[in-house]
């Protein structure tokens, strides 16, 4: 398994998780892809996409968890955590990562059609913005891109 140099072991447990919470998401026909926010070691928030079902675009995994995490802290900002998503996000949730001032980024696959951490757009590392978060990218990609592989043939 080729693995980013920066990976820790808690890197892959917590993007287990976040597979995990994307299965709950394909379990109701969503996307699957999973998102929590960790800090120091303990879990703040998860989500997992629910655009279908609640109706919501902004309901993506990552806008869920920024969601609850800001709840739980009460206030809008979210600084020294770390966002764990399946999928590389997209520009709306990697605008709502810099408004919401998280710490670290770790993604799993890449998203070569909206992906906007490096794949078409690099908004968290745009040099106009007043944050950039650290970012880790690849961790556990493979089943990552897997499971969304197989939800989409399924469906085909």
């Amino acid at each position: 398994m080729n693995l980013p140099q920066d990976i820790s072991t808690q890197d892959i447990q917590w993007m287990r998780r976040a597979l995990e919470l994307a299965e709950q998401a394909q379990t109701t026909g969503e996307v699957p892809v999973g998102a929590l926010i960790v800090t120091n070691n303990t879990i703040l928030s998860e989500g997992w996409n629910q655009p279908i079902r609640t109706n919501d675009p902004t309901a993506h995994a990552e806008i869920i968890a920024m969601r609850a995490a800001a709840a739980t802290l009460n206030n809008y900002r979210i600084a020294d955590a770390t966002l764990y998503v399946t999928l590389e996000p997209c520009a709306m949730c990697a605008g709502a990562i810099l408004q919401a001032r998280i710490g670290r980024v770790v993604y799993g696959a890449k998203d070569p059609r909206a992906g906007a951490v490096e794949s078409v757009f690099q908004v968290l590392s745009a040099k106009e913005t007043n944050h950039r978060p650290q970012v880790t990218a690849g961790i556990l990609a493979e089943e990552c891109a897997q499971q969304l592989t197989a939800f989409f043939k399924e469906r085909r």
